[in-house]
């Protein structure tokens, strides 16, 4: 049995004009496929885009009418056969703080509606158009969608309440969906990254100390992961027609402390 080829398809992006979705793209274009590039960062998505022969739109993964806009774009340039769901963002903050005032309910919502209710958006919108393409091989495989939680999902740490609740909505949605999705051959996979070196921890000496110190917590190796670690399981997960409803875990081991 052949992995899947994803030659002369077409491939979404959410987030990546950085971190681990372009890292993603970038592999999904050596494998053949034109990639939308789907991020709020015009400048970056767009030299991305360029780079890779792929096509950059402006999208904000919680409004449906980008997400119709980019799935429209990228069928236009092929039969859309993947999704990576890769936009997404923290908002740190406490249930109550230390003189007892409750969080902001908006802050919390407004983690939930970009994570959850947005990978949501973009998964549905991404299926539709996936589930009208002819079958790519005699299993009746149309594509595959790979959605990305974090480690927090399961050990979320102090001030981490909207973040974890996000990307735990992410893991307990993803059988469903395979389940859901399993009747016009898509298949559903998410990963669950740990410590991820993206360009959240910024630049320089300083950033590269705090680093190191968050590297030390991981299990082995004692660094923090690359883009490019994570996207080789995108890739996994995207070609190999067997893996289907599963979340799993890239994090070198770690298991987070509370803080």
């Amino acid at each position: 049995m052949a992995r899947v080829n994803f030659d002369g398809s077409s491939s979404i992006v959410t987030g990546g004009a950085s971190g681990i979705g372009e890292a993603s793209a970038r592999l999904l274009a050596a494998a053949g496929s034109r990639v939308v590039i789907a991020d709020l960062n015009e400048e970056r998505g767009q030299a991305v885009a360029s780079e890779l022969g792929g096509l950059f739109v402006r999208c904000d993964v919680t409004s449906t009418e980008d997400a119709d806009t980019t799935v429209a774009a990228a069928s236009e340039m092929g039969p859309l056969r993947a999704l990576v769901n890769s936009a997404g963002l923290g908002l740190p903050g406490r249930t109550i703080t230390r003189d007892n005032e409750p969080m902001d309910l908006s802050k919390f919502e407004f983690v939930i509606r970009v994570n959850l209710i947005g990978s949501f958006n973009m998964l549905s919108r991404a299926a539709g158009a996936m589930a009208a393409t002819e079958p790519m091989d005699d299993d009746g495989q149309r594509g595959a969608i790979v959605n990305m939680a974090s480690a927090a999902a399961f050990d979320g740490q102090i001030g981490q309440a909207a973040y974890s609740a996000s990307k735990g909505g992410i893991v307990g949605m993803t059988l469903p969906i395979a389940r859901d999705l399993s009747v016009v051959g898509i298949r559903v996979n998410t990963i669950a990254p740990g410590l991820i070196d993206t360009p959240i921890y910024g630049e320089g000496e300083q950033s590269d100390a705090f680093k190191a110190h968050l590297g030390e917590s991981v299990l082995f190796p004692k660094r923090l992961g690359s883009g490019e670690e994570l996207a080789f399981m995108v890739m996994d997960l995207l070609t190999n027609p067997y893996m289907n409803a599963e979340v799993i875990r890239v994090d070198g081991g770690i298991r987070m402390p509370p803080k």
